[in-house]
């Protein structure tokens, strides 16, 4: 097992996918029968918030916090929270929670993370300034007041001219040593022409990956193919099987969490022309299809003698190390998503690890088809 740490229930689910001793069908009677015990949101803010009031503390906290809305309608969102019946999207919304349970910062980005795919983004002037009030022990509507006083930000999203990868951490560094509100104020005028809404390492690894995918392998006269369309890489890499179409009728929870937000052509388009932010879901998917192979470099990884253990390991902690420089969560094993990603990486036997996740995917959704 990695050296990490890991709950009980999450060892478990990594245990098991290292033993290798699932056949995809296996694999997938074992993710449609619901014997993964998944991580929901409720289960996370129980972790981070242990404390009897959870209902009535955010219930009252959001109904304080609210101007022309419905109280009931606001009690009602705020069960559905509570209870799993749904989670939150809106990142105002998540960090509205943080504020209302008194979450660190870091608490906050982890749920964040886990509700929306992305940690605080500190190029997002807005969240450096939310983050800096939870940093602070002040509350979501001092926050909230601070950041309408300032000037709106311009949300550019190219590339800075200087070429700086991490501009990212830099922001976050900088925000860090903010002491005052005046500080805050100065630091964000100051920085204001940085500040962009997507995620500048994201697209960095998603165009890498891309870029292998749409260069097919040159003809035997070697003159160089047509690069392929975003219509054909989708349909000759990410389909992987999954069913398309948006209806999710009969389908599992298994099946719907798998299935939600799964790429399609005018998805990777727009994210190629910055319309759209990289999500982490195809982030893994281009991952697995790759096998992370991007410049043509020996991989020990590659060789026979390395063990599926072996190779679980190394792929768990490569990975990870992309995520986090993403600002994305790391791999959690009671993650349908990421447990499909992590059985897919053990693929060995010259198997490539889209195959072995595209033969579970077409036993797992054989009753919908």
């Amino acid at each position: 097992m990695p050296g990490i740490d890991l709950t009980t229930l999450s060892a478990r689910e990594y245990d098991r996918l290292s033993a290798h001793e699932m056949t995809p069908a296996m694999a997938a009677e074992y993710l449609w029968s619901g014997s993964i015990v998944l991580r929901t949101f409720h289960d996370t803010l129980r972790e981070l918030y242990p404390h009897p009031d959870l209902l009535p503390r955010l219930t009252a906290v959001f109904q304080a916090d609210a101007q022309d809305r419905n109280p009931e309608s606001i009690a009602k969102n705020v069960r559905n929270w509570v209870t799993d019946r749904s989670q939150p999207t809106s990142r105002e919304d998540i960090f509205h929670i943080a504020f209302a349970l008194s979450l660190t910062e870091q608490q906050a980005s982890y749920l964040l993370g886990l509700g929306t795919d992305y940690a605080i983004h500190y190029r997002d002037g807005r969240e450096a300034v939310y983050a800096w009030f939870l940093r602070t022990g002040k509350s979501y509507g001092e926050a909230r007041a601070f950041f309408e006083s300032l000037p709106p930000e311009p949300r550019l999203d190219t590339l800075p001219g200087n070429g700086r990868e991490h501009l990212t951490r830099d922001l976050q560094n900088e925000f860090l040593r903010v002491q005052t509100e005046d500080d805050l104020r100065l630091c964000y005028l100051r920085n204001l022409e940085k500040f962009g809404a997507f995620h500048l390492r994201a697209y960095t690894y998603f165009s890498k990956y891309l870029k292998q995918l749409v260069r097919p392998a040159s003809s035997v006269d070697d003159m160089r193919e047509p690069d392929y369309s975003m219509e054909a890489v989708m349909e000759q890499y990410l389909s992987l099987k999954m069913p398309s179409g948006r209806e999710r009728g009969g389908y599992s929870v298994v099946q719907k969490l798998i299935k939600r937000n799964w790429p399609n052509a005018t998805a990777l388009k727009n994210i190629r022309l910055r319309r759209e932010d990289v999500p982490r879901k195809l982030l893994l998917l281009l991952y697995v299809i790759t096998e992370n192979v991007v410049d043509g470099e020996y991989h020990e990884l590659d060789e026979d003698y390395i063990s599926p253990q072996e190779r679980l390991e190394d792929h768990w902690y490569c990975l990870n190390a992309i995520l986090s420089d993403c600002g994305m969560p790391c791999l959690d094993p009671r993650n349908a998503t990421d447990w499909l990603v992590l059985y897919a990486i053990t693929a060995g036997d010259d198997q490539p690890m889209s195959e072995r996740m595209e033969q579970v995917i077409e036993v797992l959704y054989a009753d919908v088809r």
